[in-house]
């Protein structure tokens, strides 16, 4: 079984830049990743544009140069492979963590590397948890939700010229998809139940959005509530109207959350109101001694606390704290 001092589990900005914090105090910590790294970046639409600009994306002081003030996604993934490479960060891509057990002598792991059906064990002293949120969409629980057409992640938009798309939500990641099917041609209908346009979409997102509505390009509902997904259309109600529009696919970009069912296996309890670990805001540790968080999952629900330009500083806090004498958790 391999042994480590530190397993960081979670490849994606934040678990690199606690792996960075800790090379700092001499600790060369193993990251597992069930992906490839920066995992949810990787899966970002393609021409997503960051709302960050790219120096509050750096990790690690090594400088991320853009040929805009905000970096698009290709850009971002370079970046962190550059920065993966510099800093010679040992990383297991496609090993995703199935089991963590607490021992006498610290954290047992078991993993599974689906491609090869491989498993590993490994043991470690601690244990970092940045799993992000990415993974876990938040679903509608409507008929029909299951259907091939229906998807909670938008890439491209190419492939839905002239069908009917219907897009669920009313935030970032509903206004961008709509924007990039309307380039592509498709005829696009928002469903948001909101009331009025979400006050968090991006400033210079917003007026090219408006202005689709206006124009009658994007046919947008508010106050809508998804009752029901079928082969060639999508149900909803409004203010107790019940209404129907022809559907060909369906992005329901409802957001996602943390990964509770894993970090509440390893003993890591959950505020069950705002879905934030129990965690001590000054060194990251959780109420299970020896396991931290870092990045978006210590926000819980409200991932909009947490981004990669606060995140990142979490693994300065971890690496101090295990390079120190620790107090309990209180």
């Amino acid at each position: 079984m391999q042994r480590e001092r530190v397993i960081i589990i979670g490849g994606g900005p934040c678990g690199m830049s606690t792996a960075i914090e800790m090379q700092k105090k001499g600790i060369e910590p193993l990251i597992l990743e069930k992906g490839n790294i920066v995992h949810s970046i990787y899966h970002y639409p393609t021409h997503q544009t960051f709302f960050s600009s790219s120096e509050k994306l750096e990790i690690g002081d090594v400088p991320f140069i853009s040929e805009r003030q905000k970096p698009v996604r290709n850009e971002a993934l370079t970046y962190y492979r550059g920065v993966s490479k510099r800093k010679k960060l040992r990383i297991n891509t496609f090993e995703k963590v199935v089991h963590v057990e607490k021992t006498e002598d610290g954290f047992v792991l078991e993993t599974h590397r689906e491609m090869t059906d491989q498993k590993r064990k490994y043991q470690a002293d601690y244990l970092v948890v940045a799993t992000g949120y990415y993974d876990q969409p938040n679903y509608m629980k409507v008929p029909g939700e299951d259907k091939d057409k229906v998807s909670h992640y938008f890439k491209e938009s190419h492939p839905f010229f002239d069908k009917e798309v219907a897009v669920v939500g009313g935030k970032n990641s509903a206004a961008d998809a709509a924007l990039e099917l309307v380039k592509a041609g498709a005829r696009v209908t928002v469903l948001y139940r909101g009331g009025d346009y979400s006050p968090s979409i991006k400033p210079w997102i917003l007026p090219q959005f408006s202005a689709l509505v206006d124009k009658g390009i994007v046919n947008m509902e508010f106050g809508a509530e998804i009752v029901e997904i079928t082969d060639d259309e999508i149900v909803y109600e409004v203010n107790g109207e019940r209404k129907s529009r022809a559907n060909d696919f369906t992005f329901a970009m409802t957001g996602y959350k943390p990964d509770h069912p894993f970090i509440k296996s390893i003993g890591v309890e959950i505020n069950e109101e705002t879905g934030r670990p129990v965690f001590n805001e000054e060194t990251m540790e959780t109420n299970v001694s020896g396991v931290y968080v870092a990045g978006v999952i210590a926000a819980g629900y409200n991932n909009n606390e947490i981004f990669i330009e606060n995140g990142r500083w979490h693994g300065g806090k971890i690496a101090a704290d295990i390079c120190t004498e620790k107090e309990p958790l209180t």
